[in-house]
């Protein structure tokens, strides 16, 4: 006999069953595109760059998000939390690690970016590596934090996922989360600024258009931008009168980035959607460009 959970507070049957649908979705298809990019990358030989490994770093880290989002998908079908407290911890310890890591990959392939249409300087595998390698270690660094008492990971509204409790608001709250966006949004997001702007001017003098500059950024802004606005909230102002419903939202959104992310820096690559496109159908690659181009 199946035990029939309540709803969580402040959800109808069908957002709960929305919630989790889309969190399914994005899951799934996520980690789809992003499992593709990998495996064409470990398959095909013309794929494997410096600079590709860079956006193999963004795709592990995407797998992370949606294995996450599925996670929480079925707890979400469940109507409750199944894994107990430690569970909770590890959940929202990976979703963390993956989500920061995705976000310093996305920084590190700007850099790269910069260099090869700026100053023309070539990305050499060991530099790759480190990037990468940093990349993970940072993230992990910030991840492990709320584990050790800086900061602290709970329930989503929803009660079915675990990430960065806001609900207190207090000291140790805020300073983990302004120290937390400084190095993991805002420098990122400067050297992305940066970088592309930088990009965007060469292109312009050229006349040569090689990819949308501005899309990168904005897919950072649009995709965690609701999330840190929520966060940052709570750091001034008791968010628990908003709404669990409204609270939800911008995570669903964050969940969206895999599924973004394969589109801008692997299926929007010229040379990798070759690659791709090699590795479904055994149609050979007859030219393997080694830049990050994205139509």
């Amino acid at each position: 006999m199946v035990t029939a959970y309540p709803l969580p507070e402040g959800f109808t049957e069908l957002e709960v069953f929305a919630i989790g649908t889309a969190l399914l979705v994005e899951a799934l298809l996520g980690f789809c595109l992003n499992g593709l990019t990998i495996i064409s990358f470990r398959k095909i030989k013309e794929l494997r760059t410096p600079s590709n490994l860079l956006v193999v770093s963004i795709a592990l880290a995407d797998c992370g998000i949606c294995i996450n989002a599925f996670i929480a998908a079925f707890s979400s079908f469940l109507r409750y939390w199944p894994y107990g407290s430690d569970g909770c911890q590890i959940h929202g310890f990976q979703g963390f690690l993956t989500a920061l890591a995705s976000i310093g990959s996305s920084a590190a392939i700007a850099w790269d970016r910069y260099h090869h249409y700026c100053t023309r300087s070539k990305l050499q595998w060991s530099t790759a590596v480190s990037m990468m390698v940093f990349a993970w270690l940072f993230a992990a660094f910030w991840s492990v934090m709320p584990l050790l008492g800086w900061g602290q990971y709970d329930y989503e509204p929803l009660r079915t996922c675990c990430t960065l409790d806001y609900s207190k608001g207090d000291r140790n709250y805020i300073t983990f989360l302004f120290a937390l966006s400084i190095f993991n949004f805002i420098i990122p997001g400067f050297i992305m600024l940066t970088a592309y702007q930088s990009i965007h001017q060469k292109f312009k003098k050229t006349g040569n258009f090689k990819f949308n500059t501005g899309l990168p950024l904005k897919t950072l802004v649009i995709c965690w931008g609701p999330y840190c606005l929520l966060c940052f909230y709570a750091a001034v102002e008791d968010v628990m009168f908003i709404s669990p419903k409204y609270r939800m939202i911008p995570a669903v959104i964050a969940k969206s980035v895999p599924t973004v992310d394969a589109f801008v820096y692997a299926l929007g690559n010229e040379n990798y959607r070759g690659g791709i496109w090699q590795f479904l159908t055994g149609q050979k690659i007859e030219k393997a460009e080694v830049d990050n181009k994205t139509k």
